[in-house]
């Protein structure tokens, strides 16, 4: 065994919608407005009996058949989260549960945006070095629990849904070694904090962070992957702000690539932005199997990580 690849993807949105003209009742603030200064249209909101790990449970089953893999062929799972209702037990484990997964390893990654990435990492490395056999990797967010939806700033951003990806050993590797650090002294620019817990960011902040630091590590990602960026066929950054995923994009290089823009359609996601992107795109079939893919999640923390993935 040479490396690993992710078999399968599924994902999951509540059905409530959200529109611009609905937050227009809520706050001072207009449908061209968001779109002017975000990007985005809609979001999807979660019920009350709508959790993080239900979320999970439910994008995971669809990855899960998509890979043809059975729950208890898993024995590592990771979600990333940093929206969890509860403590312990963890989402994984809570995950798992519900997907009856008997035995696995259950670890919550908390690096807000960039943790799909993170876990991807995590989850090739346990695979490559005999600590697992198969893995399911998860992105859920219920970031409308952590929003204050009096503040006009944050609350047009936000959306919530989940995301999940088969990881299993391959002989030919399909995901590339990961690019991952944090700007921890800006750390508290992008925050969960406070009783009740409320997202705060400092938007101008992350957006000179992001369009400033960002193009050289995403050029960085590609390097380590042995990938010229004219050579990706799609480019999945973290759906965080149009005006900050276009510019990225365009100085990557990628010039034959589809950018995801799913923030349009489902806001900011956290966690959960990039498997849900990707998955999207497989969905639509903007992307083909075995297609170089980069994925590259940053924000909170201010953390990032990325790696070129092999498209199932």
């Amino acid at each position: 065994m040479e490396g690993t690849r992710i078999t399968a993807l599924g994902h999951y949105q509540p059905a409530r919608v959200l529109t611009n003209h609905d937050l227009e009742q809520l706050v001072d603030t207009d449908d061209a407005w968001i779109r002017s200064r975000v990007g985005i249209r809609t979001r999807h909101i979660a019920d009350d009996d709508e959790t993080v790990d239900s979320m999970a449970a439910q994008a995971a089953e669809k990855a899960l058949a998509g890979a043809g893999v059975a729950a208890g062929d898993i024995d590592l799972v990771l979600v990333a989260t940093c929206t969890a209702e509860h403590r312990a037990p963890n989402m994984a484990g809570r995950t798992a549960a519900r997907l009856g997964i008997p035995h696995p390893a259950v670890l919550d990654i908390n690096t807000a945006c960039s943790g799909f990435s993170h876990s991807l990492a995590l989850a090739d490395q346990a695979i490559r070095t005999g600590s697992a056999t198969r893995a399911l990797v998860v992105g859920s967010e219920k970031f409308s629990s952590v929003t204050d939806w009096t503040d006009r700033t944050t609350c047009i951003l936000v959306g919530d849904g989940a995301a999940a990806a088969v990881v299993e050993p391959a002989a030919t590797p399909g995901i590339s070694p990961v690019v991952w650090g944090s700007f921890p002294d800006k750390g508290s620019a992008v925050r969960i904090e406070g009783t009740p817990a409320r997202f705060a960011q400092e938007g101008q902040t992350v957006f000179r962070w992001a369009t400033g630091e960002l193009p050289a590590l995403t050029r960085a990602v590609c390097e380590r992957a042995g990938i010229a960026p004219q050579e990706l066929a799609a480019v999945v950054l973290h759906q965080a702000n149009l005006r900050i995923i276009e510019p990225l994009a365009a100085r990557l290089g990628a010039v034959n690539a589809v950018v995801a823009t799913d923030v349009t359609d489902s806001g900011n996601t956290s966690a959960a932005s990039v498997p849900l992107a990707l998955s999207k795109l497989l969905a639509e079939g903007a992307v083909t199997s075995g297609a170089p893919v980069l994925l590259f999640g940053f924000g909170g923390g201010l953390a990032y990580a990325g790696q070129v993935v092999t498209a199932p």
